[in-house]
């Protein structure tokens, strides 16, 4: 399993985020078993075959084009009307021995370990994590040479694959942008081969090929980092402005010349404020951390209130919820948009929710020095705001 320390030990720690992250590449060197139980060749299969993973969910690519999806699923119809897509497995097969790369899209979300996995990654680059699963059988490469309008993290699981990096011809670019990168020109600035185990970190914009040439089929993992740019902070900006009145007013697109200045100056006034306040930056950054859903799950059967189990275990889904003490004496837990506040005794309780691995009610109890009941309604309160579920009913 890759923990948020492991990641943080693969990738470099704080010498990554202040020295790599944004900036370059990274290839991290790695041993196979290591990551061997994020996702197995029967596993993939498994998942294949009992999801109904129609496109763009599961699809193909070759060349650079996507595979029509009636190449390798038919349509069946259910008794009651609803429409869907069989995969074919021999139909399958064919494609991807003819050249064909696989992608399951979102595979955390359907298989736990990697779902662990995107959560730890979470909590260490504080960035929502999606994490696509693709697999190629030739030398053809699936995807031509392309970018990506956001930062990834490669984990090679099974055989080798080939990296050509060509870096970026537009400084930054967004998905959304005035004008789109040119193609690259010349010989890759890094041609590498990952082999099982390691681990390759790549910016947004930089032009890359991929292909499996080296004879045997490859399987990796891409973790596609969230992107926040200088305009999705100025729309956070503007939107704490909003209870302020200037910014409720009708535009005076009517009004003289002069006047029209003076709203223009008045709004930039009030904007030049808040932007000059210390510690703007970081409240966005709560905000992002703190409002963002996280990776909630039912905690089924328990519709109403966890019991007072010690044998139930949980866990907190927001791998960026944050702890603050209050001036009263109170701790505050904020997350999945909302804001708990707890008496001081609780505190312990939090943090080991927090740390985002599962744990027992009664190792919570006992690490709290809470009683059960108190421990299994603070539980509760969570699980009903959506920031917590059960992961083992104890049933």
């Amino acid at each position: 399993m890759i923990d948020t320390a492991s990641w943080a030990e693969r990738l470099g720690g704080v010498e990554f985020l202040t020295q790599t992250l944004f900036r370059s590449h990274k290839i991290v060197p790695g041993e196979a078993d290591d990551v061997r139980d994020l996702l197995t060749w029967d596993a993939l299969n498994q998942l294949l075959a009992s999801h109904r993973t129609a496109p763009p969910r599961l699809r193909l690519s070759q060349g650079g084009e996507p595979v029509h999806h009636h190449r390798y699923t038919q349509p069946e119809t259910t008794r009651r009307g609803v429409a869907w897509r069989r995969l074919q497995a021999a139909s399958l097969h064919d494609r991807l021995a003819d050249g064909a790369s696989l992608v399951v899209d979102a595979i955390d979300e359907m298989h736990p370990p990697i779902g662990a996995a995107a959560e730890s990654l979470e909590r260490f680059l504080c960035t929502a994590v999606q994490v696509n699963a693709y697999a190629s059988w030739t030398a053809e490469e699936g995807f031509g040479t392309h970018w990506d309008d956001h930062d990834v993290v490669v984990v090679q699981l099974y055989g080798a694959k080939r990296w050509r990096l060509y870096g970026p011809t537009r400084q930054a670019p967004a998905w959304r942008d005035t004008e789109a990168p040119a193609a690259p020109e010349g010989p890759p600035l890094v041609d590498a081969v990952l082999a099982a185990g390691d681990v390759l970190y790549l910016p947004r914009g930089w032009w890359h090929a991929v292909s499996a040439d080296q004879g045997t089929p490859s399987l990796h993992l891409t973790f596609g980092l969230g992107t926040r740019i200088g305009a999705d902070f100025l729309n956070w900006v503007v939107d704490q402005l909003r209870s302020r009145l200037s910014y409720r007013l009708d535009v005076p697109r009517f009004a003289p010349v002069k006047d029209q200045a003076a709203y223009v100056a008045k709004l930039g006034r009030e904007l030049s404020a808040l932007l000059d306040e210390p510690g703007i930056l970081g409240q966005w950054a709560r905000s992002m951390d703190t409002t963002h859903p996280g990776r909630h799950r039912p905690s089924l059967p328990y519709v109403t209130d966890v019991p007072a189990n010690p044998f139930v275990t949980v866990r907190l889904t927001c791998p960026r919820a944050r702890l603050a003490d209050g001036e009263d004496g109170t701790v505050t837990l904020a997350a999945a948009g909302t804001a708990w506040d707890f008496v001081a005794p609780v505190r312990p309780l939090l943090e080991l929710l927090v740390a985002g691995q599962p744990i027992d009610l009664g190792d919570l109890a006992e690490c709290s020095t809470l009683p059960l009941e108190d421990v299994a309604a603070v539980v509760s309160v969570l699980v009903k705001g959506q920031a917590a579920a059960v992961v083992g009913a104890a049933l």
